[in-house]
């Protein structure tokens, strides 16, 4: 399987959250969709992605069979398909959506967090999991080093490929240039970008009208 784009993952993170937390809206609309990707709470980093963004990471997962529309409702529903594609248990693919929503973790901080998605009975199980997932080929997490001054080293998830570390063994987030900038930082990046060029469009639209009132060549 190719690597999945920062948005794909996210998409497909929100997909098995929601599943899980609000199983009574599930399948999920594209709007639904959306609106899960822009959370602005259980997510790392925080985005804006429009309506076209998350339809074209919604095709790219359905062209690798994460993903699939629901049948039995007017409106195009969306479901994942995670477990079965990669061929997982449903702790794995917890754990998995919890790091390609919230970024690198330790186990405790997976355990706690993955608890409405499923409940691991200690922090040896969340490891045990994560051991398997990094033995598989290819592997699809990562243990980070263990940074100065932390207690516990982070985990990450590799469904988006390498992760960029600084020579801490840390993931990269706040170095100026692109070379060093993590996936999900693109990932909101572009997601500005595309909304600040919206805005330049609507302005610029504004100012032709104006122009054209007035008289103004």
């Amino acid at each position: 399987m190719r690597a999945l784009t920062p948005l794909e993952a996210r998409v497909l993170g929100v997909l098995i959250e929601k599943q899980a937390t609000v199983p009574d809206t599930y399948p999920l609309s594209l709007n639904a969709l959306v609106a899960g990707c822009n959370q602005k709470t259980a997510r790392w980093p925080v985005i804006e992605a429009t309506d076209a963004e998350v339809q074209t990471a919604v095709d790219g997962l359905k062209a690798l069979s994460l993903a699939f529309e629901g049948s039995g409702s007017r409106v195009v529903k969306y479901e994942q398909n995670m477990a079965a594609a990669l061929r997982l248990p449903r702790q794995s693919v917890a754990l998995l959506a919890v790091l390609m929503l919230r970024g690198p973790q330790t186990a405790a901080e997976l355990r706690q967090n993955s608890e409405r998605l499923h409940r691991f009975a200690d922090i040896s199980a969340v490891e045990g999991f994560l051991e398997e997932l990094a033995a598989k080929d290819p592997p699809r997490v990562v243990k980070l080093h263990r940074a100065p001054g932390a207690r516990e080293a982070r985990w990450a998830h590799l469904l988006c490929g390498d992760v960029p570390l600084d020579s801490a063994g840390a993931p990269q987030r706040d170095l100026p240039d692109a070379a060093g900038v993590s996936s999900g930082e693109l990932a909101a990046l572009k997601a500005e970008q595309t909304r600040l060029a919206a805005e330049v469009a609507e302005l610029k639209a504004l100012v032709l009208r104006l122009a054209g009132e007035l008289g103004v060549k």
